[in-house]
């Protein structure tokens, strides 16, 4: 059994129905639009990590963002399990500002990449094991490398790349069972491992903790150069992706109107 803190057990209790520790008040929750945002920090998403692996079911982790405010609602099956999400991590600047327009609520980013790392450092203390998932096999086989460098007692109990196609994803979910790997990274994309996680998540034994990292591995195996420190600190990482990547602009179009849908929300409310 892990050490849950204090202030854990005093927020959180253990839901039958999931199996897994969920905030005692759901409300917490915020809605942001169309979507929603846990009011979390790293330490407190680590927390919760904590708890999960105490259940017995996959509860899944996945980010929320401005861009999701527009691609989950069009799609039923992503809505749901995206809103069931026992943790859903304020990955996006927009969204932390947003939170704090609505409701004053004082949130900090925890970006996906160092939340896995989180997870990574606490699977070496509490000797847990993990599987990844995701990306081309090269980033894959050279994201696993450095992880294991990183954290010289990780243990990662298998790894698939990203491209193993529909008629061998029963194969799949064996090994990732067979391996008894208690942490699942999924390096799918987004939505796709979400529908990942909502087709294959009943058919998962040993995985306590499912993380949706998206592109992760590309950053971990240097393939993909993250923002420096600075842009970090001043929140503008996206800005930094997106100068290094225009055709991002695509996806990133829809911020102007994230903003303008927060602030007339603001007004109306």
């Amino acid at each position: 059994m892990l050490s849950l803190p204090q202030r854990f057990l005093r927020s959180h209790h253990f839901d039958v129905t999931t199996k897994c520790y969920r905030p005692a008040d759901m409300k917490d929750r915020l809605p942001i639009l169309d979507i929603w945002v846990d009011p979390v920090d790293r330490e407190l998403a680590i927390d919760r990590v904590r708890g999960f692996l105490e259940g017995n079911k996959p509860c899944c982790i996945f980010a929320a963002n401005p861009e999701k405010n527009f691609s989950v609602p069009k799609d039923p099956l992503l809505y749901d399990v995206f809103k069931k999400a026992e943790l859903l991590i304020p990955d996006g600047i927009g969204i932390v500002l947003a939170a704090k327009l609505l409701y004053g609520a004082t949130l900090s980013r925890v970006p996906g990449v160092e939340l896995m790392m989180d997870i990574c450092h606490l699977a070496t203390e509490a000797k847990k094991s993990v599987f990844i998932y995701g990306s081309r096999e090269a980033v894959n086989k050279a994201a696993v490398e450095r992880l294991q460098l990183k954290y010289p007692n990780l243990i990662v109990a298998g790894r698939s790349n990203g491209y193993v196609p529909e008629s061998e994803m029963p194969q799949l979910i064996a090994r990732i069972n067979d391996s008894g790997a208690d942490i699942l990274f999924l390096a799918l994309g987004s939505p796709r491992q979400e529908k990942w996680f909502a087709a294959h998540a009943p058919e998962l034994t040993q995985v306590k903790v499912c993380q949706g990292i998206g592109g992760t591995l590309d950053t971990i195996a240097g393939t993909v150069k993250r923002a420096p420190a600075i842009w970090q600190k001043l929140s503008i990482e996206w800005l930094y992706r997106l100068l290094r990547e225009p055709k991002r602009v695509r996806r990133q179009k829809v911020l102007p109107v994230f903003v303008c849908k927060v602030l007339i929300e603001k007004i109306l409310k």
